[in-house]
């Protein structure tokens, strides 16, 4: 009887193992897939305002540019 209920608890373990394998991990990497293409939109709204940062101060310089030459 001891004996079963040894074999009847390895049973169980091999069995959730089974279903963490099965289910878990899964649900953890598409999990990690939310995560990074969260980070990929932050990350592309980094490069946006980087962009239009650029855009701003050409232009200035442009403006100030013209300025000076109109002086």
């Amino acid at each position: 009887m001891k004996d079963m209920k040894n074999m009847l608890r390895i049973v169980g373990i091999l069995l959730l193992g089974m279903f963490v394998l099965v289910v878990g991990i899964p649900l953890v990497l598409a999990a990690a897939g939310v995560v990074l293409s969260g980070l990929g939109v932050v990350v592309g709204i980094a490069v946006m305002l980087i962009k239009l940062a650029v855009v701003i101060a050409v232009g200035y310089l442009i403006l100030v540019g013209l300025r000076a030459v109109l002086r």
